[in-house]
């Protein structure tokens, strides 16, 4: 029989220390297989901060760098300007990027670096104890909004993507997800893209994952993922809210 289904090169073998149903390990095979694909691993940095990937080092097969929370397109705009033959990237939850790192990727965005940005949307702190987090949904219970978010008190929450497709400098912004197969399938194809124009030297990229946590939100994996397409997506819609070629048309 025909092998169709192989583990990329870029991820290793090592058993990882996620959660039952947490979508981080799908979200690292689509990352390790648009680097194969693009053939880029011997000159790919990832960048990990505080979060639920800060582990991500023993996972990938290139080279990783920690970063102090928030502070990973900080690393990696220094990373890039010392040597621009690299390719580098940031693999953020929302807690980190969205809160106290949300200084660090405007400002990187908005000076154009060119290093891409995997950004894991599962609404809440998931690593330090399931806390409210800027992208925690409207009445979401979380361990410090236990009667649910309160809008009124804290805000609606953070539109990260959108935010930074607003700005006037070009770049490749897409909102993807994976919870399912054929949101899966899309996400590939963006991260995919999202280096592709890193190697091209176009643009500072970023794909938002829409994911899950299961443990942090009281469910099983199956009632997460119906929970994320139900209450996540109609808040974040998916697709491409930004490309280089979009903002020259303008």
């Amino acid at each position: 029989m025909a092998k169709t289904f192989s583990r990329p090169k870029c991820l290793s073998e090592q058993e990882t220390h996620y959660c039952p149903g947490c979508t981080h390990g799908i979200i690292h095979r689509l990352v390790a297989e648009a680097i194969d694909d693009l053939q880029i691993s011997g000159r790919t940095v990832g960048i990990a901060p505080v979060g639920c990937a800060v582990l991500c080092y023993n996972y990938f097969t290139f080279d990783f760098q920690e970063a102090a929370h928030g502070r990973a397109p900080a690393m990696a705009t220094g990373i890039k300007r010392v040597r621009p033959d690299l390719i580098v990237f940031t693999y953020q939850g929302d807690g980190d990027l969205a809160s106290i790192g949300m200084g660090e990727i405007v400002h990187a965005a908005n000076r154009g670096e060119k290093f891409t940005t995997v950004f894991v949307n599962n609404t809440v702190y998931g690593m330090t104890g399931g806390q409210m987090a800027p992208t925690t949904m409207p009445n979401q219970k979380t361990t410090t909004s236990p009667f649910g978010r309160n809008v009124e008190e804290v805000g609606m929450p953070i539109r990260v993507a959108e935010l930074l497709a607003s700005l006037a400098t070009p770049a490749y912004i897409s909102r993807q997800a994976a919870i399912s197969p054929k949101y899966i399938v899309r996400a590939k194809k963006a991260i995919r893209q999202a280096f592709q124009y890193q190697v091209e030297k176009r643009c500072f990229s970023f794909v938002e994952v829409i994911s899950t946590c299961p443990t942090n939100w009281g469910m099983t994996p199956a009632d997460a993922l119906k929970w994320a397409e139900k209450t996540m997506i109609p808040y974040y819609p998916l697709g491409d809210l930004k490309t280089p070629e979009s903002v020259k048309e303008e």
